[in-house]
């Protein structure tokens, strides 16, 4: 049904195609197969874009396999439940091995939040429930999935998208 669907689209000459329906919770595996088997209907000339997707690495997977747009409310939601996305794994804030923490959100500095405030601050505030460490969280994530497709585009240009999604694929798979 699925193919038969991206056929009837692309013929309907859409200035873009949208897929949707592949993150409502069947394994990642799955919806990779489904999306390789859309994208290689879809024309290439018009935007993919896949609805509700989601971790940076179902992103970077995504945009192997053709996809060019996404949106989801992962990075604002999981933010305001003290889960923070970096490119060396996931860190939940509300863990008590944050409390004594002073190093910086993260080390990479992406946006201003990460530098000015540490871990041992984000997981007070979470512990407070202060509002404050929820906008703190949302401004990290949102930051770092746009320096994610930033870098991922500036990869792709540069032809070593792939070898780079691998090692970031492979880095981000962890809790830290």
């Amino acid at each position: 049904m699925r193919k038969q669907s991206a056929e009837y689209i692309a013929n309907a000459g859409a200035q873009g195609n949208a897929i949707g329906g592949l993150s409502v919770g069947e394994p990642a595996e799955e919806m990779y197969s489904m999306t390789e088997i859309v994208t290689a209907i879809l024309p290439e000339d018009k935007p993919r874009y896949l609805m509700g997707v989601g971790t940076p690495i179902n992103i970077l997977e995504n945009i192997a396999l053709g996809i060019d747009m996404f949106d989801c409310v992962m990075p604002t939601r999981n933010a305001r439940n003290g889960m923070l996305f970096t490119a060396h794994g996931t860190i939940n804030m509300k863990n008590k091995k944050w409390e004594n923490d002073f190093s910086d959100i993260d080390e990479m500095g992406i946006t201003f939040v990460d530098t000015m405030y540490s871990k041992a601050y984000l997981r007070h505030l979470f512990a407070a429930n202060e509002m404050l460490g929820k906008q703190i969280a949302t401004i990290h994530n949102l930051g770092f999935y746009l320096w994610l497709t930033k870098e991922a585009r500036k990869r792709i240009l540069a032809g070593d998208f792939r070898d780079w999604k691998d090692k970031m694929v492979i880095q981000m798979d962890k809790r830290l």
